[in-house]
């Protein structure tokens, strides 16, 4: 189980790196949490973010990107682009951003484009990709990041 423990942790580790296209003009921090739902004195249940140090097949992890414009310009043409591990299934309909388009890859971060627009071909058959196919997500923002200012994408992807 320890060993398990390990392997889940480093895959966690390994797919937090979230890339940005203006470099060194933005500090991007990226975390993955989990819900946990704890019940109040009240008797009422409530959900809680907390550290996915200890995560399960299974279960859901949710991928918390956070980013910053350190430059003393506007960082123009913004694009954060974050691995999916080959561990986890990206959950339907889970990526946002502010004022973004969401693009999705299957080619391991080749090519992107919106998940309508994917199209798997395996044996000569084409079919519409599925969020087990996607292996990137990425965040083209649609307006300039001001001096100092900050922003956050995040998705959920399940642990297989």
């Amino acid at each position: 189980m320890n060993h398990l423990k390990i392997a889940i942790f480093t895959m966690l580790a390994l797919s937090l790196h979230a890339v940005a296209q203006e470099p060194g003009h933005l500090n991007v921090t990226t975390t993955v949490h989990k819900e946990e739902v704890t019940v109040n004195e009240s008797g009422k249940a409530e959900t809680h973010l907390v550290a996915a140090s200890n995560v399960v097949p299974g279960e859901s992890v949710i991928y918390t990107i956070t980013f910053q414009n350190i430059s003393d310009e506007p960082a123009v043409n913004v694009v954060i682009t974050n691995p999916i591990a080959k561990a986890l299934t990206y959950v339907d309909g889970s990526a946002f951003g502010p004022a973004s388009a969401v693009q999705f890859s299957i080619d391991g971060g080749q090519n992107f484009a919106a998940a309508n627009d994917l199209i798997v071909t395996e044996g000569g058959e084409s079919r519409p990709a599925g969020p087990d196919d996607f292996t990137h997500i990425r965040w083209v923002m649609n307006n300039d990041l001001a001096v100092g200012e900050q922003g956050t994408t995040r998705f959920s992807a399940v642990l297989k």
